[in-house]
This record gives C-alpha cells, sequence and structure tokens, in this order.
C-alpha cells in the first residue's frame, strides 16, 4: 500500500473520515476484543488499500516513521564518533562514543512515543 501518502493533510483526513464512518457503521456490540480488533484491522486496511492504492512488488525503500531531524543528527554525530575512534584508536574517542552512546539510548523509544501520541491525538481530533 502507498500508507505514505498519508502524510498528505488532505489523504490523511479522507482517511480518518471513512476510518470512522465505517466503524460507526460496524456491528462491534458483543464481539470479544480479538473479534473487535480484527475488524477494525479489516475497516483500517480495507480503506488504506482504497484511499492510498496498492503498489506493484516489493518496497524499495524502508520507511520508518519516527524518524525526524533529531534522530538523523544523533545517528551522524554517533557515527562521527565512532570513525573518530577507529581512526585515532585512543582512550579519549572511545569514552566520548560511550558518552554519546549512553545519551542516545533513550532517544529512538522517545522519538517513537513521542510520534505514536501525535498521531493518536491527530485521529481522536479529527473533523469528521
Amino acid at each position: 500500500m502507498h500508507v505514505w501518502k498519508l502524510k498528505e493533510e488532505k489523504t490523511r483526513e479522507e482517511y480518518r473520515c471513512t476510518v470512522k464512518d465505517k466503524a460507526e457503521e460496524a456491528k462491534c456490540k458483543g464481539l470479544g476484543v480479538n473479534e473487535h480488533w480484527q475488524q477494525m484491522k479489516g475497516i483500517m486496511m480495507e480503506t488504506a488499500q482504497d484511499i492510498c492504492g496498492m503498489t506493484k512488488g516489493p518496497r524499495r525503500h524502508k520507511e520508518t516513521w519516527w524518524w525526524n531531524e533529531e534522530v538523523a543528527e544523533a545517528v551522524r554525530d554517533k557515527k562521527i564518533k565512532y570513525g573518530k575512534w577507529k581512526k585515532e584508536n585512543i582512550k579519549e574517542a572511545r569514552k566520548e562514543l560511550r558518552r554519546v552512546d549512553t545519551m542516545q539510548r533513550g532517544l529512538f523509544p522517545q522519538q517513537r512515543k513521542r510520534n505514536r501520541r501525535k498521531v493518536q491525538n491527530d485521529l481522536n481530533d479529527s473533523e469528521c
């Protein structure tokens, strides 16, 4: 599926409204958690396929939804520190690499959590 199209405001809003309408039409009362989840998953997948379209063949570039400029800068910084350590092979460079590594250890989970909340809030705040 072309899920990257959901980054466009118009497409994202159309997706939200359609999912909300289909979810309201669905009869979810009396279903267990797993059955309810399967029904919602089907609604979301079908709507994404209808609105975003399908691709042919495997994806060429994996897209990470939580990747942003802050994460990219942290990765660049770590690569530079690693290259310096490998080139010079001194204790200070190794200590600096370990310091950066320790600081960045919680960055990726934080970004995923932050972006997951943003998506949830966008879905909750949509005007349909």
